[in-house]
């Protein structure tokens, strides 16, 4: 979670181009709206919505009350499994957390949900992709915290990274549940077998490419 004092918010009264300027400089897609105080958040700003606007309306005729997206509020109590079981049933990737008066406490994101469950997520500028296990198939046996970009660079493969890091992480957003052992799914022109789970986290799995098939998210 990110502490609220951490988090970048725009007021929502500010200038349009100064709501503009502030979003376009962030590093962040999504952006917390507040009037008056930090505390009364009233709404969520995303790029894609801030640039289709300025597209439509231009600077001067974009108006940050048009576009923005309700804030969702989450208990700082919701364990790890029911916020990810959120995260997807919503698909959304932002929450804001708060305690048990209301207060706003940080904010919590879905990759930070999968990172707490599949562990820590190595470095995705570490070339020698530890934990890919090519097998004399084609296939290959990777462990559930290598990035998918590893995985894709080491094979030439091109599984989407857009909605989540690790091969675990795309596993469970896909199948919107966390496998145990001996599942198999199919989905991207590929199947996935998970072979060991420890607690929460997937360890391993088996992966091979094959175009031919249909997503096939029932886990048999």
């Amino acid at each position: 979670m990110i502490h609220r004092k951490a988090i970048k918010m725009i007021d929502i009264d500010l200038p349009a181009r100064e709501i503009i300027a502030i979003a376009q400089a962030s590093s962040h897609t999504r952006l917390p709206l507040y009037k008056d105080n930090p505390e009364n958040i009233v709404g969520i700003l995303h790029a894609r919505d801030l640039l289709r606007a300025i597209a439509e309306h231009g600077r001067d005729g974009f108006d940050v009350n048009e576009v923005k997206r309700t804030a969702w509020f989450t208990p700082m109590t919701t364990t790890a499994e029911d916020q990810l079981a959120e995260f997807l049933r919503r698909r959304e990737h932002f929450a804001l957390v708060v305690d048990e008066y209301g207060a706003l406490m940080g904010l919590v994101t879905l990759e930070d949900i999968i990172e707490e469950i599949v562990g820590d997520i190595k470095d995705e500028h570490d070339i020698s992709a530890v934990g890919v296990r090519p097998q004399p198939d084609g296939a290959v046996n990777v462990d559930g915290t290598v990035p998918i970009r590893d995985l894709n660079r080491v094979m030439d493969w091109d599984l989407p990274d857009e909605n989540a890091v690790t091969v675990a992480g795309l596993v469970i957003h896909e199948a919107q549940a966390i496998p145990d052992p001996g599942q198999r799914f199919a989905f991207h022109g590929y199947r996935f077998q998970v072979l060991r789970k420890q607690r929460n986290q997937i360890t391993a799995l088996r992966v091979e490419k094959d175009a031919d098939i249909q997503d096939d998210l029932g886990g048999g």
